[in-house]
């Protein structure tokens, strides 16, 4: 058998198996797919691929659509078996199963995500003995702190506290109102003074609060 002759054979056995494949899967692929997924099985070369779908739409026996730059292929559907009401009625309880089907494994895919996400934002193991080994050494640290204060013998007794307070609070009052009692009194020597308040201090040797940051403490 001659070179051309081979290569027609080849041609007419890609276009017969392509051809077969193509209503048999009964949707659209590339030829890049439809070399993809036969290669292996029949041992077609991408180029006779080409070819054979190429003569096949030419002829009328399947369809084909550009989409840019590619070409998609599909099995005509005019020339495929019309499916009766039965074969129809079996294909809806498929398609309905298969749906639930669908249905089941998205739940499925979005618990595991879930799952995956939560496990993802956890510490590991190794993170989390770190994390209880520092613990006690703070837990140490602090109890060795306690026991400081346990045993100081300086402690302060409610009563004594309380005393404090109170003398606090004494001082305080007293120091608000002799400074009150102060400042009305310059107030009034410094209405017929001819110079400023802060040379009238300077004169007479008064210091305020401010001059050495004293700020008397809040009421409470």
């Amino acid at each position: 058998m001659s070179k051309g002759r081979e290569g027609a054979a080849a041609g007419g056995g890609a276009a017969a198996v392509l051809l077969r494949y193509l209503q048999e899967q009964n949707r659209p692929y590339s030829a890049q797919d439809a070399f993809g997924n036969l290669q292996r099985e029949h041992g077609l070369g991408k180029a006779a691929v080409v070819k054979a779908l190429e003569q096949l739409a030419q002829q009328g026996r399947i369809r084909e659509k550009a989409y840019g730059k590619q070409k998609i292929y599909f099995a005509d559907q005019e020339q495929l078996p019309a499916a009766s009401d039965e074969e129809l009625r079996r294909l809806d309880g498929e398609i309905a199963t298969l749906s639930g089907k669908v249905q089941e494994l998205q739940q499925s895919c979005r618990q595991m995500e879930a799952e995956l996400k939560e496990l993802n934002s956890s510490m590991t193991t190794h993170e989390v003995a770190r994390e209880i080994e520092e613990l006690r050494k703070d837990c140490a640290s602090y109890t060795e702190k306690l026991e400081r204060i346990k045993s100081a013998t300086n402690h302060v007794t409610p009563e004594e506290k309380e005393k404090v307070c109170s003398e606090q609070k004494l001082y305080c009052k007293e120091w608000r109102r002799r400074k009150r009692m102060a400042t009305e009194l310059l107030e009034a020597i410094l209405e017929g003074y001819p110079k400023s308040k802060k040379q009238f201090f300077e004169e007479v040797g008064i210091e305020t609060d401010e001059d050495h940051n004293v700020t008397l403490p809040t009421a409470v």
